[in-house]
């Protein structure tokens, strides 16, 4: 018997449901390159709002969203300052420098994904035609599936306001980061100039980031949009399963996180596996690298799909695992570590 594909590679791979697709087939579009797509307009306007930004700008990714953030923040000469390990830097090739000549100063991240603020501080150029000029900290939420600290992102505004910096977040897993945390989006996102995000991941929309900020930031964001080919058409149906997402499946997040926690109490009880206590979605699981070449056979035979690239295996739950799932990777891992 084939056994039904159970893929945790990420949370970006769900599939839209049933009723998401249903919501696109009936969406009311337009033109979103002249501003008239409805659904798309009602999608900017209802994320600003319920946020609090003056203005939104729907876009293709968040890699997309992070680069017309950082491009619109700054000019050609400036930098950033963000994580060493921070996906804006080191995932989405190396955009802000090839495509806005906008200089990166990464900083070691603490292990909660933090950006120590005496070293940010310390990083931070003096006004002098030797350096490029600071202009924004980019921080990540959540890094790694943790969350990032409720009392951070306050003082990191703080910081930014005394220096002269604007403050962007890349918000990859926001609501997740707000459901573990049980506070609102809102607050979380409360101290920052600038928000991406993304609703492809866990809210389980097929594509797509919203980029939010003030009028005049999302004014230059438009314009921006355009330049990186980022301009769309009857964009309506995609919008609407971005809004079926924020409607639907934002308190489901808290199920992902519940089968993150059951599968990584089944793999720790696995002689030879060292499991990461999972704060969200995602679950770290250090293999011995001998068992690598059996684990990938084994997670095959039982119909498991996984990036098993090194020793250290990220695992996501998502809208498209479900308990049965679940028990069979911690099977799958049990019989290849035998």
């Amino acid at each position: 018997m084939t056994l039904p594909t159970a893929d945790f590679r990420s949370d970006t791979v769900t599939r839209p449901t049933p009723a998401m697709r249903a919501a696109m087939l009936h969406a009311a579009v337009g033109d979103d390159v002249y501003g008239d797509d409805p659904t798309v307009n009602a999608l900017q306007s209802r994320l600003a709002a319920d946020l609090g930004f003056e203005a939104g700008l729907f876009v293709a990714s968040g890699t997309q969203s992070n680069l017309i953030a950082l491009m619109a923040h700054c000019q050609r000469g400036d930098e950033y300052l963000v994580g060493a390990d921070a996906h804006t830097y080191k995932y989405e090739g190396g955009g802000a420098a090839v495509l806005g000549s906008i200089q990166p100063q990464p900083i070691p991240q603490a292990a909660d994904g933090t950006l120590p603020l005496e070293a940010v501080g310390a990083a931070i150029k003096p006004d002098d035609p030797h350096f490029a000029r600071s202009r924004v900290l980019c921080l990540e939420n959540t890094w790694h599936g943790k969350p990032l600290p409720l009392a951070y992102a306050p003082d990191a505004r703080a910081l930014c306001d005394e220096r002269g910096l604007a403050l962007h977040l890349d918000g990859a897993r926001l609501f997740n980061a707000a459901v573990a945390q049980g506070v609102p989006v809102r607050t979380l996102v409360a101290p920052f100039h600038s928000v991406s995000v993304c609703l492809s991941k866990g809210l389980g929309a097929p594509v797509g980031s919203v980029l939010l900020g003030s009028a005049e930031l999302i004014a230059r964001g438009k314009r921006l949009k355009k330049l990186l080919g980022g301009g769309w058409r009857q964009a309506g149906m995609l919008a609407a399963a971005a809004l079926h997402a924020l409607d639907h499946h934002v308190e489901r997040l808290a199920d992902d996180h519940r089968r993150a926690r059951v599968l990584a109490e089944g793999l720790a009880a696995i002689a030879g596996l060292a499991v990461e206590t999972p704060q969200t979605n995602l679950v770290f699981v250090t293999v011995p690298e001998a068992a690598l070449p059996r684990l990938r056979a084994t997670l095959h035979e039982y119909g498991i799909i996984a990036s098993v690239g090194g020793p250290r295996v990220r695992l996501a739950t998502h809208l498209d695992i479900d308990d049965a799932a679940v028990a069979r990777a911690v099977a799958a891992f049990s019989a290849a570590m035998r």
